[in-house]
């Protein structure tokens, strides 16, 4: 298939998603949406595709996150409506029959982070920064990271995240279980490459029914449905036109509470 922001390359068992948007460091748009929903359904339902790495182009970012211009214009009904379509597209990617690693290459922020934790395991360069400032913007993470990040790090160090708009680096993500491993940026695909191909020499089936038991283990739906519900909600308020009319325009952000 041909897809407009990512390219797939497949070789011995493993698929290789490259994110290509990088004249805006990858940043989530509707039309990425839709190529990773088209990529993951056909390479989920490959059986010569045994593993799948993601990653971005180049070395500066995994995904910078949303596009915030394509979040200026929406209000409480259209917000709902990109939260929804980005939790729909990455729960694709978390309930994937293949494994899925993350290739955490430079930053990882807001939608990009989230799409990250989506995944099943991730590897990080040493130059990785990954976290969810949403906040900044007048927002919460909306496309599951408020879900994802309790589940991998904890409710007290994700909440500190969020509510601090922290960011943090590779060490500390590898720290707090956000991340798998670590490794220098020139090695980075070569050292996840090295675990898929040892996940990809082991059997199938079994490898697909530990991710069915472990996704068994506890439902993040109901979260799912809340937060998107609260990213609608503040979709609508002059506080996030507010932030992300100052993100674009490179000012601190005056807010009212409305």
């Amino acid at each position: 298939m041909n897809y407009e922001t990512l390219s797939v390359d497949i070789a011995e068992g493993i698929a290789t998603v490259t994110l290509n948007r990088p004249e805006v460091l990858h940043a989530l748009n509707a039309q990425m949406f839709n190529d990773l929903e088209r990529a993951f359904q056909s390479l989920g339902d490959d059986p010569e595709v045994r593993v799948i790495l993601l990653t971005g182009s180049g070395e500066r970012a995994f995904a910078a996150g949303a596009d915030i211009r394509a979040l200026v214009d929406t209000d409480a009904k259209s917000g709902r409506a990109v939260s929804d379509r980005g939790q729909q597209v990455f729960r694709q990617i978390e309930l994937c029959p293949k494994p899925v690693i993350a290739c955490v290459n430079g930053v990882a922020l807001g939608g990009g982070c989230e799409l990250a934790m989506a995944c099943t395991l991730r590897v990080a360069s040493d130059t990785a920064k990954m976290g969810l400032p949403e906040v900044k913007l007048g927002l919460i993470p909306g496309y599951g990271g408020t879900q994802r990040l309790v589940r991998l790090v904890g409710r007290g160090a994700a909440l500190r995240m969020m509510l601090t708009a922290t960011i943090i680096g590779a060490e500390e993500a590898h720290r707090l279980g956000l991340v798998q491993a670590i490794a220098p940026a020139a090695e980075l695909m070569s050292t996840a490459r090295a675990m898929a191909a040892t996940i990809a020499a082991l059997a199938p089936l079994a490898i697909q029914g530990v991710l069915e038991a472990v996704e068994h283990s506890g439902s993040i739906d109901d979260g799912l449905l809340s937060e998107a519900h609260i990213f609608g909600r503040l979709c609508g308020t002059e506080d996030k036109h507010e932030g992300l009319t100052a993100f674009l325009e490179k000012r601190k952000a005056t807010w009212q509470g409305r």
